[in-house]
């Protein structure tokens, strides 16, 4: 999501992406934070076997695999946005009907002790443990008022500052622009700031009626993401620039969380009428490799 924060978290993925692939390269998209100039094309397939970390979303959050980032409300978040993060005290997330609920809601949370004068709130989760390379699968659905900005993302917790620790984005989505993913990649060489993020889009009719599942693989050689076994995006560690190339080389968290405005969710408003709104998940799964 574009260095909201530092959380701590760990690891991504191995990918099968056998059959006929190719690469296409074009610039930068300028108008948007995402890009269109690492689109690939290939099948990506999740492992058989049992995951080594997931969560089904049974009854409730489970406080042992994620927890619930708060760590800036009282200062605002980065990128402009609009909404004040609710803790585990608030209803925001929460599991119900056997899938989790991120909710988005037009009330300013006054009687919040942290509380920095949002007139939204919402959640965001982060993962308890440190994953790694591997695969990763996120089954979701997604919600597409005008100025949500729901995302699927990773960031390193090791204290790194952004972005030189890097950010992969598996999953984002603006409302003002429904049924179109994003995948991006960050780092010191490249990223938004300097206008050489990397990344692609792909169009997911259906994005905010039904579940897809997103989807990422990544190893020490490259970072491949796409959507209901799809691939659509891939960076390979093929750039000179050691670590400010290519710094995806230690554990990330998983996060989940609606965003609300900002710079690139917020660029034609926020609907309040369409509040409140929900990004639902059905299932995590990550396969260490």
């Amino acid at each position: 999501m574009i260095g909201r924060g530092w959380l701590v978290l760990a690891g991504v993925a191995a990918l099968a992406t056998g059959g006929a692939a190719q690469q296409t390269q074009a610039p930068v998209r300028t108008d948007t934070l995402g890009a269109t100039n690492y689109g690939f094309a290939g099948p990506m397939t999740a492992p058989r076997t049992a995951p080594s970390f997931g969560d089904e979303f049974g009854r409730r959050i489970d406080p042992t695999r994620w927890r619930w980032d708060v760590s800036q409300n009282r200062k605002g978040w980065p990128n402009n946005e609009l909404q004040y993060y609710a803790g585990p005290d608030r209803a925001n997330a929460r599991v119900e009907h056997g899938a989790l609920v991120i909710e988005a809601k037009a009330e300013a949370l006054r009687d919040e002790a942290d509380w920095g004068g949002q007139s939204y709130s919402s959640a965001k989760l982060v993962t308890q443990k440190p994953l790694g390379y591997g695969f990763y699968e996120v089954r979701a659905k997604l919600p597409c008022g005008r100025g949500m900005w729901p995302a699927i993302w990773l960031l390193p917790m090791d204290g790194s500052r952004w972005p030189d620790g890097g950010e992969i984005d598996i999953m984002e989505m603006v409302g003002w622009n429904p049924d179109v993913i994003h995948a991006t990649v960050h780092s010191a060489a490249y990223n938004h700031r300097l206008g050489t993020q990397r990344g692609a889009e792909t169009p997911v009719p259906g994005a905010c009626t039904a579940f897809h599942r997103y989807q990422l693989d990544w190893t020490p050689q490259a970072i491949t993401i796409g959507v209901d076994g799809r691939a659509y995006m891939r960076v390979k560690n093929d750039r000179p620039g050691g670590a400010a190339a290519w710094p995806f080389t230690r554990p990330y968290s998983l996060i989940l969380n609606l965003a609300v405005g900002g710079d690139w969710g917020g660029k034609k408003g926020v609907d309040d009428a369409a509040l409140p709104q929900r990004m639902e998940v059905d299932y995590v799964r990550y396969w260490r490799r």
